[in-house]
C-alpha cells in the first residue's frame, strides 16, 4: 500500500474519483464521503437521467441517506444534457459543498466532464433543437464525411469511435459556423486546477474488470433492470441521450420480442466491455498525472492512500 505524496491541499479541496464502468467508483467515494464529511457529486453522463437507475447503476437509495449525493437523476430523459450544463451545475454544487463545509467528491466514468472541470471549457452556444434534429437524421458516418470535408482539424482531435463525439463537433460547426477546435482553443481557466485537488483514477486489471461487469449486469436484472426498461419502454428513441444507457436497447429489444433475454444479456456484457475499453484508452492518454489506484484492493486500503 502506498499513500499520495504530500501536496500543499486543505482538507476542503475536492477528490476526483474517476475509472472505467464497474470499477468500484460509487463504493470508495461513499467510504471517503463517510470519512471527510463529504457530498459526492456526479460527474456520470447517464446517471444524471432519472429514468435509468438500475441501468446506470446509480448509487441506491441507501447509500444517499448515508451521505449526501448531487446532480443524480435530475434530468428527465426527454432533455438534453450537455457537458456544458454539467459544468455550470457542479459549479453550484461546489458553492453549495463550501458553504456547507462538506468535502466535494466528484465520481464518474465520462472523461469530458472532468476535462472540463480541470482543463476548462469553451462557452459554445447551446445546438438549436433543428441542428439537433438534422444531425440525428444524417447519422455518424454522414456527419463524419462532414467533418472531414469541413473540418478536418477538429476530427482530428476527437475520439472518432465515440459518435457523440462526432455528433458535438458536427452541431457546433453548424451552430456557430466555427469549427470546434477553434472554440476549445478559446478555452478559459479551468473550475479546478488539478493541482488544487486529489485526482484519483482506478485502474483496474482487464479480466478483473469484465468478470465484474458480468455479474454486476445478472445483478442488475434481479434489481429490476427488466422493470425499468419496461418503465422508460415508451420514451426511448435512438437519438436521445438518455436511450444510449447500456443494456436499454437490448432489454426493450427483449421486451418487444426481437431478441431472447440470453442474447440480450450477452449483447449488453459485450457492449459494457467494449465502453470500458474506451474509457480507459482516454484515461491512459488524459490523465497520465492522476494517482492510479487498484480498484481490487480492500476499499479500507484504497481510503486510507488517499489524504484528508
Amino acid at each position: 500500500m502506498r499513500a499520495l505524496p504530500p501536496t500543499s491541499l486543505v482538507p476542503s479541496d475536492p477528490i476526483l474519483i474517476a475509472g472505467p464502468t464497474a470499477s468500484g467508483k460509487s463504493a470508495l467515494a461513499l467510504a471517503l464521503a463517510q470519512r471527510d464529511n463529504g457530498i459526492i457529486i456526479n460527474a456520470d453522463a447517464l446517471q444524471v437521467y432519472s429514468g435509468w437507475r438500475v441501468l446506470t447503476a446509480r448509487p441506491s437509495p441507501a447509500d444517499e441517506v448515508t451521505a449526501p449525493h448531487a446532480l443524480y437523476g435530475h434530468v428527465a430523459n426527454h432533455e438534453s444534457y450537455s457537458t456544458g450544463h454539467w459544468l455550470r451545475d457542479l459549479r453550484a454544487q461546489l458553492r453549495r459543498a463550501r458553504h456547507a463545509g462538506h468535502r466535494p467528491i466528484i465520481i464518474g466514468g465520462t472523461g469530458l466532464n472532468f476535462a472540463a472541470a480541470t482543463d476548462g471549457l469553451a462557452d459554445i452556444p447551446p445546438t438549436p433543437p433543428s441542428v439537433r434534429t438534422a444531425a440525428d437524421a444524417l447519422g455518424a458516418e454522414g456527419m463524419r464525411a462532414d467533418l472531414l470535408r469541413e473540418d478536418s482539424a477538429t476530427l482530428a482531435r476527437i475520439d472518432t469511435a465515440n459518435p457523440m463525439r462526432i455528433q458535438r463537433a458536427w452541431e457546433v460547426l453548424r451552430t456557430t459556423g466555427r469549427p470546434l477546435a477553434d472554440w476549445q482553443d478559446e478555452t478559459p481557466a479551468p473550475d479546478l486546477p488539478l493541482e488544487r485537488t486529489v485526482p484519483i483514477l482506478l485502474r483496474p486489471d482487464v479480466n478483473w474488470l469484465n468478470d465484474r461487469i458480468a455479474r454486476r449486469f445478472d445483478l442488475m436484472l434481479a434489481e429490476g433492470a427488466l422493470e425499468e426498461a419496461a418503465a422508460n419502454r415508451t420514451g426511448s428513441t435512438p437519438g436521445r441521450p438518455s436511450s444510449r444507457a447500456l443494456g436499454a436497447p437490448e432489454l426493450i429489444a427483449y421486451l418487444k420480442g426481437e431478441m431472447t433475454l440470453e442474447t440480450a444479456a450477452e449483447r449488453t456484457i459485450t457492449a459494457t466491455r467494449q465502453y470500458a475499453k474506451r474509457q480507459r484508452t482516454w484515461f491512459r492518454s488524459r490523465m497520465s498525472a492522476w494517482t492510479a489506484l487498484d480498484p481490487a484492493e480492500p476499499v479500507e486500503a484504497l481510503c486510507a492512500q488517499v489524504p484528508r
